[in-house]
């Protein structure tokens, strides 16, 4: 899908500063494919200080296109075009932090994209604050941000606001209604009232990858690892933000062999085993009989399950459950 690259404020700027030519060439070589080239475009005015060309470095290093990817290189390129000022970067800094299991730092970016609309901002944020992870738990305040980012269309977001409402009294909802107006009314956006979405299912694949990292007018939708619940002894406990599969009604028969066809699952890539072992401590019961392998790829650690017999019947297992790939071996 074709995106929209320079800004009118951008383009103007060329003609005073000639090194951000080298930034839109590399954008222009990133759409053509031309991951490496269009890197070492943007490599030099982003140690020159260039904001977006720092933003693309982090995108590339996060992909990992161009080069090798690098959740800590991602993290630091973002950082540094976040103390900036670049909004995309700010949003993605905060996210980094969060992945790479920061939680305290994170929080400070994750409020400033929040507040200007970002939907994975508010997702994560708005999760941190109902379980209580890092921040003082606040189910009010962590509705009304859940709210504002399903009303953008945030699959995950509306399966926790489904969620939450299990918790959450009416009378609170309502308070956090009313705050999620306000927030929307001084982010300058609709009011939730208007765009409040029915609630649904999700669908399989529901947030998919953005592959161009463009300038300021691009948004990124990358998945992000969902947040992990706590537990509390004094409320409810917080609901997973990835549901778990229903359980077998009857034991597996050895009808139900499991054959192996060459394919597997990849559930995500952390910079940190330790996270990609917490992932599969949260979703192992949704693979009955499949193993889990650890893969190392750089300084990332894939999490692999299988084997499964088909695209089709792996295809089938990723349903409800994002980020999932297929993948053959």
């Amino acid at each position: 899908m074709k995106q929209v690259i320079w800004t009118a404020a951008i383009a103007g700027a060329l003609l005073a500063a000639p090194a951000v030519a080298d930034v839109k060439a590399g954008v222009e070589a990133w759409q053509r494919g031309d991951y490496r080239v269009a890197v070492s475009e943007w490599r030099g005015p982003a140690v020159a200080g260039d904001a977006d060309a720092q933003f693309n470095m982090g995108q590339a290093y996060k992909f990992g296109r161009g080069v090798p990817a690098d959740l800590a290189q991602a993290e630091e390129w973002y950082r540094k075009a976040a103390l900036q000022g670049h909004p995309q970067a700010e949003e993605n800094y905060g996210l980094a932090l969060f992945e790479n299991g920061k939680r305290l730092q994170a929080i400070e970016w994750l409020e400033k994209a929040a507040g200007r609309g970002a939907p994975r901002a508010q997702y994560v944020l708005g999760t941190m604050l109902f379980n209580g992870d890092a921040v003082t738990k606040d189910w009010v305040r962590a509705y009304a941000l859940i709210v504002r980012a399903a009303a953008q269309g945030l699959p995950q977001a509306s399966a926790s606001q489904a969620q939450m409402d299990g918790y959450i009294s009416l009378q609170d909802r309502q308070k956090a209604l009313e705050l999620a107006r306000v927030y929307e009314r001084d982010a300058g956006r609709p009011s939730v009232a208007a765009v409040q979405p029915p609630r649904r299912t999700p669908q399989p694949g529901a947030v998919g990858r953005t592959d161009l990292p463009p300038s300021t007018a691009y948004q990124p939708r990358d998945p992000i690892p969902a947040p992990a619940p706590t537990q509390s002894a004094q409320t409810r406990p917080a609901p997973p933000i990835v549901r778990p599969a229903p359980k077998p009604t009857s034991a597996p028969t050895a009808t139900a062999a499991i054959r192996d066809g060459g394919w597997k699952l990849q559930l995500g890539a952390f910079g940190e085993a330790g996270n990609a072992q917490k992932l599969w401590s949260q979703v192992g019961g949704r693979f009955p009989g499949r193993k889990v392998s650890y893969v190392k790829a750089g300084r990332l650690t894939k999490v692999l399950v299988g084997p499964f017999a088909s695209s089709a019947e792996a295809s089938a297992a990723c349903r409800g459950l994002s980020p999932c790939v297929p993948v053959r071996e």
